[in-house]
């Protein structure tokens, strides 16, 4: 039995090198609370998650008062038990954003742990599927760049052996975005990929209406381009176009994706660890997807989702935006424009455990027996 002595909380603050822009907002800071579980025996596993500049310190909050002491004493081993604890010890706050991110540090912790005692990398440990996996860039695609910027970067990563680039959209009017995606169509020629990201600020006529320019510019998927939690447009927006629609990286719930799945709204499955409640949900959610022939594209964190795709089988892309350089120096491993997962045990992260205490915005709490 691998029982649970001791937890501590962290949080750091990471500042993005480059202005993130979309169509509704900057993204300004990446809030990063993490925690360190110790066991019984002294095995560590460490788990994080992230908001984008607010609710940190709510995630912090539920992590010390509510969460973190349902672990004292547990066994780690009982991932899936543990997990249904925390949610349903948080009935009145879940299914939500703050619930599940908080959730997510706790089970990517346990995971990290598991494969730690187990010898095992993560990606091997959930299902080891492939041994690497493309790669997209979407960090020289946001709304603000323009488009000799846009061009230059996507045959920067194209170069590299990227196959694929993202640009934001939502430009005030259509001809300015389908000025821009046309530009880089020509640029970077036929069989390059390119994914659109509107960030749900369209409404369901003007997201048919661009729909049609990005079949003329052969898109590769249309993100996230109604809010998210209107389930029918989506599947209305499916029928009305040619172009793969993507969602999921403001779904909370293995019951949000099935609705998705069921309607026919989801033409690739987009699931973040940290948004969904981590990695015991997020696989399901994979499975769930593969089971409609549907393939799991997972949104941001690629560092810790370079494992999840490389152990399904539904898997089809990664998305490249690095975030985790000043306290993971070593970084992800890409060949080619490939990324492959770490073969050391756990998550397959290195932490630099003096630069998170050196970036560390709290005092660290420690909660044991």
């Amino acid at each position: 039995m691998a029982r649970i002595e001791r937890v501590e909380i962290f949080m750091v603050d990471l500042k993005p090198k480059v202005l993130r822009t979309d169509a509704i907002q900057s993204f300004q800071s990446q809030e990063t609370p993490m925690i360190r579980i110790t066991d019984a025996d002294g095995a560590v596993g460490t788990g994080y998650t992230y908001t984008i500049g607010t609710g940190g310190p709510s995630v912090i909050k539920l992590l010390e008062r509510t969460l973190v002491p349902l672990l004292i004493g547990r066994d780690a081993e009982a991932i899936q038990g543990i997990w249904h604890d925390m949610l349903f010890a948080t009935h009145a706050t879940a299914v939500g954003a703050i619930t599940s991110l908080s959730m997510a540090a706790v089970d990517v912790a346990l995971w990290d742990l598991r494969c730690r005692r187990a010898g095992l990398p993560l990606w091997l440990m959930a299902g080891g599927a492939r041994e690497t996996i493309p790669l997209y860039s979407t960090e020289g695609g946001w709304l603000h760049i323009q488009p000799e910027a846009l061009i230059e970067d996507a045959l920067a990563v194209q170069a590299r052996g990227f196959l694929g680039s993202k640009i934001k959209i939502g430009k005030p009017h259509l001809s300015e975005d389908r000025a821009r995606l046309l530009a880089l169509r020509e640029a970077v020629g036929p069989g390059y990929e390119i994914m659109v990201d509107a960030n749900q600020s369209f409404t369901l006529p003007e997201a048919i209406r661009r729909s049609r320019v990005l079949e003329e510019a052969g898109i590769a998927w249309f993100e996230e381009p109604l809010p998210a939690d209107d389930v029918t447009a989506h599947a209305n927006l499916a029928a009305r176009t040619s172009v793969p629609i993507a969602v999921g990286e403001s779904m909370y719930s293995l019951s949000q994706f099935k609705e998705y799945l069921e309607a026919g709204g989801a033409s690739i499955v987009q699931a973040d660890v940290a948004r969904v409640g981590g990695i015991t949900p997020w696989l399901k959610i994979a499975h769930l997807a593969e089971a409609y022939n549907v393939p799991i594209c997972p949104h941001f964190l690629m560092e810790l989702h370079v494992s999840l795709v490389c152990a399904v089988e539904n898997a089809r892309w990664l998305e490249y935006i690095p975030q985790l350089d000043v306290i993971a120096p070593e970084g992800m491993t890409i060949e080619g424009g490939l990324a492959r997962p770490s073969p050391e045990p756990g998550i397959g992260i290195a932490w630099d455990w003096d630069a998170i205490l050196r970036e560390g915005v709290m005092t660290p709490i420690d909660i044991s027996d």
